[in-house]
C-alpha cells in the first residue's frame, strides 16, 4: 500500500533512476533532485514526509559536510519531515553525527532494497505521527476556554454545584438537560475544569450543526482519499479529546441510524477513521446535553434506550432562569461589567426601574437572552447607568396577541412587528437578527431606537 510522499536528493543520476523504479511502489508521490541548491524552494512548495539525502555533492569532496548542512536546512524549514541520510561506507561516522543533528537514520550505499524501503517507511510513520500530534495540539488549543459559570444563590443551583463537586473527579458520563440558553455548555466546562482531566481540553461538538454525511468524519476522522474532499488524513473529535473531555451538545438531534455508531465508539472506547481499517483507542470523559426529553424520545423510538443508558450515568437538570429570579440582577450586573469593558463604556449600574423590568420579564431565552439584552442595552445607552428604556424586551405573549388582529398594517408597523418577532425568535442576538433581516447592525440599532423596542 502506497503511503505519503518522498523527496530524493542525489547527484548520481543512475541512483535516481534506480530509485524511481523502486520507490513508487511504496510512496504515493516521489520527487527527485540532482542539485541540492533547489531543496529549500522545493520543500517550501510542497510538504514531504521523508527526504532521502545524499551526503556529498561536489566532485572530489567526501567530507559529508554538505549533507550535514542541507540536513540542518531541511529541519529548519520543514521540521516535520524525516531525513534519511544516504552514505558511503566511509561516511558512517558522519551519518551517526547526522542522526545526532536530527536525521532519522542512514542507509549505506550500495543498498539493499528491503533495508532501504523499511527504513524509509519507518521514517514516514514517524513523520505522520508527528504531524498528527501537531494537528491534535492545534485543534485542542481551539477549545481552551476561560469562561466562568455564575453559581448563583438559589437552592437549585447550590444543589447542582454540590453535585458537580462530587462527580467532577470521576470519569462518569454526564447528561445535562435544560431549555435553550440555560448554560448547559458552561456547566459542562465547569465539570471539566474541576476534573482530573483539566490539563487537557474539553472538545465540544454541536450535533445539531452536523449533516448526516459529515457526522462520522467529524466525530471519528477520515483518511486521505476516503471521499471527494478528504485531501489529507484528519483526526476526529474523539481522537482530539482523548485524555480530556468530549462534550456532545444537542445529542437528542442524532438520527437513529447514526446512534448505533456513537454507541459502539462509547462502548468500545475506540474508533476507526472513515476509510481506514486501524482501530484507534480513545480515552474520553463524555458529557452530553440536550433540551429534549430523551425518555419520551425512547418511548417514541426516536432515541436508542441503550445509548441513553450509556450517556446518562449521572443526570443534571438545569432549571430555567424564570425559576431562579434572584439570579437575574446579579447575572445582568456581571454581563454589564463584561460589555462595558468590551465597548469602552462608562456604565456603572442598572437603575431600579430597569431592575424591576428585568425581574418581571419571562426570559424564555434564559441566560443567553439576558446576556444579549444587556449587551444591546450597553451599546444603546448614553448614560452612566442602564435605564429601563435601554432594554429591548418583547414578550412572546405580546406578539401573539398582536397577531390575533388581522388589521391592515402600514409598512412601518410591519417592519416594527418583523423586528419584534425576530428579537424573540433569536433571543435578542443582534448579529443574527441583522443577518436574517438583511441589514447592518447599525441600521438595526437605529430602527430599535426608532420603534422603542
Amino acid at each position: 500500500m502506497q503511503k505519503g510522499n518522498i523527496l530524493v536528493v542525489d547527484d548520481n543520476k543512475a541512483i535516481l533512476s534506480a530509485l524511481q523504479l523502486l520507490l513508487p511502489e511504496y510512496f504515493l508521490e516521489m520527487k527527485t533532485l540532482s542539485n541540492p541548491n533547489t531543496i529549500i524552494s522545493t520543500i517550501k512548495s510542497a510538504q514531504f514526509d521523508v527526504v532521502l539525502l545524499d551526503m556529498n555533492f561536489s566532485a572530489g569532496v567526501n567530507s559529508g559536510n554538505e549533507g550535514l548542512f542541507w540536513l540542518s536546512e531541511i529541519k529548519k524549514h520543514s521540521p516535520l519531515s524525516e531525513v534519511v541520510l544516504f552514505t558511503a561506507y566511509a561516511d558512517i561516522d558522519l551519518a551517526v553525527n547526522g542522526i545526532k543533528r536530527g536525521a532519522f537514520d542512514f542507509v549505506v550505499k550500495p543498498w539493499e532494497n528491503a533495508k532501504l524501503v523499511s527504513t524509509l517507511l519507518a521514517a514516514y510513520e514517524l513523520s505522520k505521527s508527528k504531524k498528527e500530534i501537531k494537528q491534535l495540539r492545534e485543534i485542542k488549543n481551539e477549545f481552551k476556554t476561560d469562561s466562568e459559570m455564575y453559581r448563583g444563590s438559589s437552592p437549585q443551583m447550590q444543589q447542582i454545584f454540590s453535585l458537580v463537586e462530587r462527580i467532577a473527579k470521576t470519569d462518569a458520563n454526564v447528561l445535562i438537560t435544560g431549555e435553550n440558553g440555560t448554560g448547559k455548555d458552561v456547566l459542562a466546562n465547569e465539570i471539566h475544569k474541576n476534573s482530573l482531566r483539566n490539563s487537557e481540553s474539553m472538545v465540544a461538538v454541536d450535533i445539531a450543526a452536523l449533516t448526516d454525511s459529515l457526522f462520522e468524519s467529524e466525530l471519528f476522522g477520515h483518511v486521505k482519499g476516503s471521499f471527494t474532499d478528504a485531501k489529507v488524513d484528519r483526526a476526529g473529535k474523539f481522537e482530539v479529546a482523548s485524555g480530556g473531555t468530549l462534550f456532545l451538545n444537542e445529542i437528542g438531534n442524532i438520527p437513529m441510524h447514526l446512534q448505533a455508531k456513537l454507541l459502539t465508539a462509547i462502548q468500545n472506547k475506540s474508533i476507526s477513521r472513515v476509510g481506514g481499517n486501524d482501530v484507534i483507542p480513545v480515552d474520553i470523559r463524555l458529557i452530553s446535553a440536550t433540551n429534549k426529553d430523551l425518555d419520551e424520545m425512547v418511548k417514541n423510538e426516536e432515541f436508542r434506550e441503550d445509548l441513553l443508558y450509556r450517556i446518562n450515568t449521572l443526570h443534571i437538570a438545569l432549571p430555567p432562569l424564570r425559576q431562579r429570579r434572584d439570579e437575574i440582577i446579579p447575572l445582568a450586573e456581571l454581563f454589564l461589567r463584561k460589555y462595558a469593558s468590551k465597548y469602552s463604556k462608562n456604565i456603572f449600574g442598572i437603575s431600579l426601574e430597569a431592575q424591576e423590568k428585568l425581574n418581571n420579564y419571562s426570559w424564555y431565552g434564559n441566560i443567553r437572552e439576558l446576556q444579549h439584552s444587556v449587551e444591546k442595552a450597553v451599546i444603546l445607552s448614553d448614560g452612566e447607568e442602564l435605564s429601563a428604556s435601554d432594554f429591548i424586551l418583547v414578550e412572546k405573549s405580546d406578539i401573539n396577541q398582536a397577531n390575533k388582529f388581522n388589521l391592515p398594517l402600514s409598512l412601518e408597523d410591519m417592519e416594527k412587528d418583523l423586528i419584534a418577532k425576530a428579537l424573540v425568535d433569536y433571543s435578542g442576538n443582534l448579529s443574527i437578527i441583522a443577518q436574517q433581516l438583511g441589514i447592518t447592525r447599525q441600521t438595526l440599532y437605529n430602527k430599535l431606537k426608532k420603534y422603542q423596542l
